[in-house]
């Protein structure tokens, strides 16, 4: 509901007599001066800027709570209030003035538009209950008194005034159709999605210093005296006019500029209009970067307030703030959307917390419709931060909740294979094995062994560093379920991966008499249709291969075990259909990439997770070096040396062959060089993904049966290679690769009894590009680097793609919030054991349907 215009008389009037009375909350004839200005703020005169609504509203809510204050705070409301409606009367006789006359231009529009800018929007960022829209007419309010306690008619004007849910932004006033389009390119569409759309960052200009206490690199507010204020075109840009503010407190002087580019700016008038706006004597805040400048320190692009006294309340969204900071897109200003946000942020009082109270409490989290206000506004940085904590823990809590609810599901299924964990096959195969298990191995086996015995399907990651045995722990499970009558299937994601574990397993099986077959992409029709026979009939109890092993004509007999390797490079689906190849087979997957553990959580959290944290005996320590280029000679000498003493070595390049856009060492280059000019003596190989599948055989054997000395290749070798002769390993613009990768590389020596060396050739000076390959020189722990990798690239990258499955968080970090994830899996697996259908807890429940399959993206991940 609205009215014509203010009454400025009869407000001021109230306002002036209540402050002459002591602050008593006088009684009228018909209200109290409090329900007076509750009613008479509650109405918007037709008359009032829209930019002022937020702050009328918020009066209404003040005043409501006058009863309530100390004489001190109704003295202070009373005295803001009656400054605010002088200065908006002021505001709205000069407007009238300049639309008289004719003189207010296209750029000034422009400029009052931005509100921050020139500090016409005078309007401070509500709290929960001050963020309130008005909706109903002054009857209803009333009403509304008559009903509660005045201690109450804060909370009744809130929910009254406040925006629905899921009203759409459109109908908003603050923001209308025009600003609702532009909101929408950034999916934003209802007052939910605003309220639920997270500041990707925060600045905090609320540390107010003096200019005798600036200090380059931090973001600060200033409250100054106008010195001299200067408004030109730059005689060197006829396009670009320069506000220049010379401002002075106590302590010191301080040189700020402003620049506005656009032909709109130039003209005469609109610049003397600007200098208008910070007279010379005029109080000023401002905030911004301290950067460094030729006149000395000053604010990198600030912005500007002008204040009625050093000490009058600073209302911009900008100044003397926690500002948010929101992801954009072309066409959608920060402001528009920090403005937008605020016009919904009244709604927080319809959100209902799907969190019980007692876990709040345990937890120590914030409820959620404080959480929300103040992720978007807060007061300050120390109540941003258990703001961000709740709204953390929601994003772990609910993908646990979802994952821990799946492996429940799952466990409740009694349809697989009972394997036996004991026979002849296993007997005999720890008889033919050539060295004893690690204990490490021992606790892994027994793990698998016992979920292998069970009739609820196994569902296992086994996590090991590079060297540490997984294949032998693999084994036996295959075996297991081949001395039971069923059959086995093992998938890598590369030829050469699966080439590596077939040699290793033919050599164990043809011992133990048993049949193994390899399917790969390159393997022959006739071969092919040979081996579909044999699964058909049940005559192979073990087929090894790539993504062939998934396709239609693969059929099993009978499918008992299922193992997945570097399961992480295979699609979802990918690894669902293998699955389908059986009657709830168990399924065994594997890694040598080792994981963070706040990773494994949130990609493997409703596997179980055994790791491998021992290698064998007798490994020695590979000695790690990282070159710069003026050091290649350095790792040619240890080459030659160590080949000359009949060992072998690897050149690993980033690129196949030269690239225009990138400097990096080719692997066809490099090949010819090495065995053209610097080591002809000895015999290069070369091995790439673009060769065919013969060529890449033909070039691993060679390098096995020492036929070449020195192989120069891409990544391929990677994992899957072992040649236990090779002994140094020289990766070329190591910089390029992320730790993980780097250290799976090295990996590939180091597997003989001999001294093995990895140097790490590059040619980057950037600090962080040296404190990586530090890392790797001073560590060979896989988790730890991968710790650290992670640390550096994030964990998409980690795992050596970004769809890899990891949820899109929106505030959580696995790297910095491995505590609040700990604690959110934690709650989770306490409500799942209370009750894993969340039926008794509703909100929590749709809460979890929306959140989980929007951060899952409906995958089911493994």
């Amino acid at each position: 509901m609205t009215t014509d215009k203010p009454d400025w008389i009869r407000l001021q009037k109230a306002l002036a007599i209540e402050a002459e009375q002591g602050f008593s909350d006088l009684v009228g004839k018909q209200y109290r001066f409090s329900e007076f200005l509750t009613l008479t703020f509650g109405k918007f005169p037709t008359a009032l800027p829209s930019t002022e609504r937020l702050r009328w509203q918020e009066l209404a809510t003040q005043f409501a709570s006058y009863p309530n204050l100390e004489r001190e705070g109704r003295q202070n409301l009373v005295a803001n209030t009656r400054r605010y409606l002088y200065q908006l009367q002021q505001q709205q006789e000069d407007k009238g003035n300049q639309e008289d006359t004719g003189t207010r231009g296209h750029g000034e529009r422009e400029q009052g538009d931005k509100g921050t800018r020139g500090g016409h929007l005078r309007a401070e960022v509500p709290s929960v209950e001050q963020s309130v829209r008005r909706q109903g007419d002054a009857g209803n309010v009333n009403k509304s008194f008559s009903a509660f306690s005045k201690s109450q008619i804060v909370a009744e004007v809130s929910r009254t005034l406040a925006p629905k849910l899921d009203q759409k932004l459109k109908d908003l006033p603050e923001i209308g159709l025009r600003k609702a389009e532009k909101l929408a390119r950034l999916g934003l569409y209802t007052v939910r999605d605003l309220l639920f759309y997270y500041p990707r960052d925060h600045i905090d200009y609320a540390r107010q210093v003096n200019i005798c206490e600036l200090q380059a690199g931090e973001t600060v507010t200033i409250v100054a005296k106008v010195k001299s204020c200067n408004c030109f075109t730059s005689p060197k840009n006829k396009k670009l006019t320069i506000l220049e503010l010379l401002l002075r407190d106590n302590t010191g002087r301080l040189k700020i500029s402003r620049f506005f580019a656009g032909t709109r700016f130039s003209s005469r008038a609109w610049q003397e209009s600007l200098k208008r706006r910070y007279p010379v004597g005029s109080i000023v805040a401002a905030c911004g970067l301290v950067k460094e400048s030729k006149y000395g320190l000053t604010l990198e692009d600030p912005e500007l307030e002008v204040l009625a006294h050093p000490g009058d309340t600073i209302d911009s969204l900008t100044i003397g703030r926690v500002v948010p900071i929101y992801a954009l897109t072309e066409g959608v200003g920060a402001d528009l959307v920090r403005q937008a946000v605020i016009a919904a942020l009244a709604a927080v009082v319809h959100l209902k917390d799907p969190l019980p109270s007692g876990l709040r409490e345990k937890y120590g989290l914030m409820e959620l419709k404080d959480a929300i206000a103040n992720i978007h506004f807060p007061p300050d940085s120390d109540t941003l931060q258990p703001a961000r904590r709740r709204l953390v823990f929601d994003e772990f809590f609910y993908l646990q909740l979802g994952l821990l609810q799946r492996q429940h599901r799952a466990k409740q299924i009694q349809t697989s294979a009972i394997l036996a964990p004991q026979g002849q096959l296993l007997e005999r195969f720890y008889e033919i094995l050539p060295f004893q298990l690690t204990n490490a191995q021992k606790r892994v086996i027994n793990d698998i062994l016992n979920d292998l015995q069970k009739s609820v399907p196994m569902n296992r990651l086994v996590q090991g560093d590079v060297g540490s045995g997984k294949t032998v722990v693999a084994v036996v499970a295959i075996l297991a379920a081949i001395q039971s009558g069923y059959q086995a299937a093992l998938m890598a994601p590369t030829e050469v991966l699966a080439e590596q574990h077939y040699r290793k397993l033919v050599s164990w099986f043809n011992l133990l008499h048993l049949p193994v077959e390899l399917l790969t992409g390159s393997t022959k029709t006739v071969k092919r249709r040979e081996i579909h026979a044999q699964l058909e009939t049940g005559e192979l109890p073990l087929l090894v291969g790539t993504h062939a092993l998934i396709q239609n004509p693969v059929n099993f007999h009978r499918l008992g075990l299922v193992v997945i390797d570097e399961q992480h490079r295979f699609g979802v689906e990918q690894r669902a259909r293998l699955q389908q190849k059986g009657e709830q087979p168990h399924v065994l997957t594997m890694t040598a990439t080792p994981i963070p553990r706040t990773l494994a959580l949130t990609i493997h959290g409703d596997l179980d997770v055994s790791q491998i944290d021992e290698l064998p005996p007798g490994r020695q320590k590979i000695q790690t070096t990282a070159l710069t280029s003026q050091q290649r000679q350095n790792a040619y000498d240890l080459i030659r040396r160590e080949v000359a003493q009949g060992r072998q070595a690897y050149v690993i390049l980033p690129l196949v062959e030269e690239s225009e856009k990138l400097d990096l060492r080719s692997a066809v280059e490099e090949y010819k060089k090495l065995q053209e000019s610097v080591f002809p003596e000895f015999r290069v190989g070369l091995l790439h993904g673009r060769m065919s599948s013969a060529d890449k055989d033909e070039a691993i054997s060679k390098f096995r049966d020492n036929e070449t000395q020195i192989l120069v290749s891409t990544t391929v070798v990677e994992v899957g290679v072992d040649v236990p002769n090779a002994t140094v390993m020289l990766i070329e613009n190591a910089e390029r690769f992320g730790l993980s990768q780097l250290h799976q590389l090295r990996g590939r020596v180091g597997r003989g009894a001999a001294q093995s060396y990895c140097l790490l050739m590059s040619s980057s000076r950037s600090p962080d590009a040296q404190q990586r390959l530090k890392v790797l020189e001073q560590s060979q722990d896989g988790f730890f680097i991968s710790e650290m990798d992670m640390r550096f690239r994030g964990p998409g990258e980690v795992l050596g793609t970004r769809q890899s499955g990891v949820p899109d968080f929106t505030l959580a970090s696995l790297v910095e919030d491995e505590e609040v994830l700990m604690l959110a899996r934690q709650a989770a697996e306490k409500i799942i054991q209370i009750d894993a259908t969340i039926e008794r807890w509703y909100l929590m429940k749709e809460e979890l349907k929306y959140r989980y399959e929007r951060l899952m993206g409906g995958a089911i991940l493994t």
